[in-house]
């Protein structure tokens, strides 16, 4: 049993016992067949605990009104407000960035310090300290140009491998390597992916993190335009228009995938879905 699993069964037992002390029935269905429960298999609960299905209903009535999780109540986190650190904005029918500098604070070198390094202004030892700091605070200044010209190479760069997305939508999002951008910007992959860590764009589409322009391509005839961003859009819109009464198995969708021009698994398939968050073909069908 998975620790999630355990956990759960663990909270709801403890629910249970305080609620209704005597409701044992409901507490036999989530100690002993709550995997069942969870695909709303009440037959087969009824079958092996030789309990009337109507007992087992009333039960699990009980159990639905428990809270899986409790703890969430204390732990309420409000959403967090993004700031973009760039804007992507069409000027004279070009797309354009721009860095949003309205509360960054302006870095100066106070000039009380760079008297202090005139020969008559101080001794020795205190110029020696003041001239080492002094070329610390350079070189910090240097190094905050340095970044922002950075991001806005590598945003210049996303801008023009992504216009059909600034364009048009999530839809044409093409595939865009951190490796092929650092060569284009010529830095190392390494000083892109710090560049982008936790910055965002304002774009056409919303507040996008730029990490987010970044993605493989998918294998296949049709697959060498399509971003795995794209591709999970495209298994999402398969499962909203499926059948609910005959949901897609993942084997299904990957068919249909390879019949399109566009090469993966069913592993990869499944995968997607999980990072999707929607249910297996077996949890879609019994919620239907």
């Amino acid at each position: 049993m998975g620790v999630a699993a355990r956990d759960l069964r663990e909270c709801l037992l403890i629910q249970l016992h305080t609620l209704d002390p005597q409701n044992t029935l409901a507490q036999q269905i989530v100690s002993d067949h709550l995997k069942q429960l969870q695909s709303n298999q009440l037959k087969e609960i009824a079958r092996a605990l030789n309990r009337p299905i109507e007992l087992v209903k009333r039960a699990v009535d009980v159990i639905k009104k428990l809270d899986p999780r409790p703890g969430l109540r204390y732990n309420k986190t409000e959403a967090r407000l993004v700031e973009p650190d760039v804007y992507f904005r069409r000027v004279d029918d070009e797309w354009q960035v721009f860095m949003n500098e309205d509360d960054l604070p302006q870095l100066r070198l106070s000039p009380v310090y760079r008297r202090l390094l005139a020969r008559d202004a101080a001794d020795r030892e205190v110029r020696n300290y003041v001239k080492e700091r002094f070329s610390a605070a350079i070189q910090l200044l240097k190094n905050i140009e340095q970044r922002k010209h950075t991001i806005l190479r590598v945003c210049q760069a996303i801008i023009r491998r992504q216009r059909d997305f600034l364009d048009f939508g999530a839809d044409r999002l093409k595939p865009m390597m951190i490796k092929e951008v650092a060569e284009e910007v010529g830095v190392h992959p390494s000083t892109v992916s710090r560049a982008v860590a936790s910055k965002y764009a304002h774009t056409p589409q919303g507040v996008l993190e730029l990490r987010s322009f970044f993605s493989e391509s998918v294998n296949g005839p049709e697959g060498g335009t399509m971003s795995l961003l794209t591709l999970k859009r495209v298994v999402k819109k398969m499962i909203e228009e499926e059948d609910p009464a005959h949901p897609l198995t993942d084997d299904q969708i990957a068919k249909k995938l390879d019949d399109g021009g566009i090469h993966v698994t069913r592993r990869t398939v499944a995968k997607y879905r999980e990072d999707l968050r929607i249910p297996s073909t077996h949890q879609r069908r019994v919620k239907a």
